[in-house]
């Protein structure tokens, strides 16, 4: 099976670096960071990834204009985004599922909970 390819867009480089490692640690996923909205869209269009994590709160382009981008763009509207937020209120939680992320996951997490949630999504995509 080709490893999946994986796109986290967050503004934390020590949070970026500890989900690639524990991500890449089983060998099915490869895990591309990008430090802000700006470089996830581009990232996005060049790798076309089988899935997006995309932090909510960033500087210059939050979470949710990067994802109103995503959605508009054909080629990759497609692509399903786990919305990952240390925002933990219904009003931020219903905002996401309607700009159609897939699951939305607060943080801190388990990485344990995060690797359910990202093979749960590629499964119910046929990945």
């Amino acid at each position: 099976m080709a490893r999946k390819i994986i796109l986290l867009i967050d503004d934390e480089k020590d949070f970026c670096e500890l989900l690639q490692t524990h991500l890449e640690a089983d060998g099915d996923l490869s895990l591309y960071p990008a430090l802000d909205g700006k470089e996830g869209i581009r990232l996005a269009n060049k790798l076309k990834p089988d899935l997006i994590l995309l932090d909510v709160i960033m500087p210059e382009m939050d979470g949710f204009e990067v994802l109103k981008r995503l959605k508009e763009d054909s080629g990759l509207m497609q692509i399903p985004v786990i919305m990952l937020s240390a925002i933990d209120d219904k009003a931020t939680k219903i905002r996401a599922a309607q700009s159609f992320d897939e699951t939305y996951i607060t943080k801190p997490f388990e990485i344990s909970e995060l690797k359910a949630k990202i093979a749960e999504v590629l499964k119910r995509r046929g990945d």
